[in-house]
């Protein structure tokens, strides 16, 4: 049997193969497209990668043709609530009166054959790996259904790898944290008739300064009254199973009390001395700020999550902190750094880079090492 392989489909499949098995591209799906795929990766120079196949004839249509990729540049860059977006642009059905390629944050490179890609400067720069690559003009048929194969493999791999991620787990460390903080409330409802016991464990910055530390960790499982306790032990119950399991069991209980321990230093740092902090809202603040992290870097495979939940969700729960009197908003957003330091410095599975995490764990310790400088020595 004959299979006659177009020259162009040829040139598509090599890229496509190219930058989803060794670059780890994924491809976007967006509505009303012929003739053009589009690939992300938010963690690369170039977050999107655009392969054109229609013609285009002259300059005016290349301007048409630049200005609606910018277009949808401008969508994916709201969604994923990227500052900086820059676009690979592949453009291979091009007349030869087109000359005019240069564009802000658009690489444009014209494709007649396979070593136009290969062999361009910008993909060597951005792409050193390309060098490696195997990728000649030779059209195979049995080298053509290889690579179809190989995407569908990485395809596969890919989406199963999410479902580990997102698939639902059983929320233990939520529901003991939770456990914990209402047998605590009882108890000290039942034998703490006059908070003096609840005295000793609430948070105070003149009291934390004269070496009663425990009160930092202590203040976390301690709540004013039923309905402090309800409201806290809610936004748990809603937040927690997320980032249990987003992050796993050991980093969400790492997350929840190194944001809670911030929260407290923030606290005793902004606060009057006169004020006794105490509740769980510091390290639950923590868990926002963990999620927002996560789905910062899963922002184009949750859609838009980030920019119309999440951020919309914990700028509200601040603004309340700041409108009603007696909230420590302080620890609010004490724990909400935490929780981003955390989860920075924890890092997210193979999403994390390396220097990400060493990031965060040195502004994570600078940051605790200077509030308590501010609480201890100034």
């Amino acid at each position: 049997m004959n299979v006659k392989i177009d020259k162009k489909d040829d040139i598509v499949l090599k890229i496509l193969h190219y930058f989803i098995t060794e670059e780890d591209y994924k491809p976007v799906i967006i509505n009303g497209l012929d003739n053009e795929i589009w690939l992300e990766n938010m963690e690369k120079d170039l977050k999107l990668i655009r392969i054109n196949n229609n013609y285009i004839h002259n300059d005016t249509q290349l301007k048409n043709d630049t200005y609606k990729a910018k277009q949808i540049m401008k969508s994916i860059k709201k969604n994923t609530l990227s500052f900086r977006m820059n676009m690979l642009n592949l453009l291979l059905d091009v007349g030869e009166s087109v000359t005019r390629f240069d564009e802000e944050n658009i690489e444009t490179i014209k494709v007649d054959k396979i070593n136009d890609f290969r062999k361009n400067k910008v993909v060597n720069e951005f792409f050193p790996g390309i060098k490696d690559a195997i990728l000649t003009d030779k059209m195979d048929p049995i080298d053509f259904f290889k690579l179809t194969e190989d995407m569908n493999q990485k395809t596969i791999k890919n989406e199963k790898k999410l479902a580990r991620i997102f698939s639902p787990k059983k929320p233990v460390i939520t529901y003991l944290l939770i456990t914990l903080n209402v047998v605590i409330y009882l108890a000290l409802a039942l034998l703490d008739q006059t908070g003096n016991i609840t005295y000793m464990f609430t948070n105070n910055s003149l009291l934390v300064k004269s070496g009663e530390f425990y009160r930092l960790f202590t203040s976390m499982f301690l709540h004013a009254d039923i309905i402090h306790l309800v409201c806290n032990m809610y936004a748990l119950f809603v937040v927690g199973p997320q980032v249990e399991r987003y992050y796993g069991k050991r980093r969400f209980a790492l997350i929840y009390f190194i944001s809670g321990l911030l929260g407290s230093l923030f606290s005793c740092v902004f606060s009057n001395e006169e004020v006794f902090s105490l509740g769980a809202s510091g390290a639950i603040f923590g868990l926002f700020g963990s999620i927002a992290y996560f789905t910062y870097y899963y922002r184009a495979t949750l859609q838009g999550l980030l920019r119309s939940q999440i951020v919309p969700v914990i700028i509200a729960n601040l603004a309340i902190g700041f409108l009603i009197p007696g909230i420590d908003v302080s620890a609010h957003i004490g724990g909400l750094i935490g929780g981003i330091l955390t989860s920075m410095f924890i890092g997210i599975g193979d999403k994390g880079r390396k220097s990400d995490e060493i990031n965060g764990l040195i502004v994570l310790v600078l940051m605790i090492a200077f509030m308590c400088y501010m609480i201890f020595f100034k």
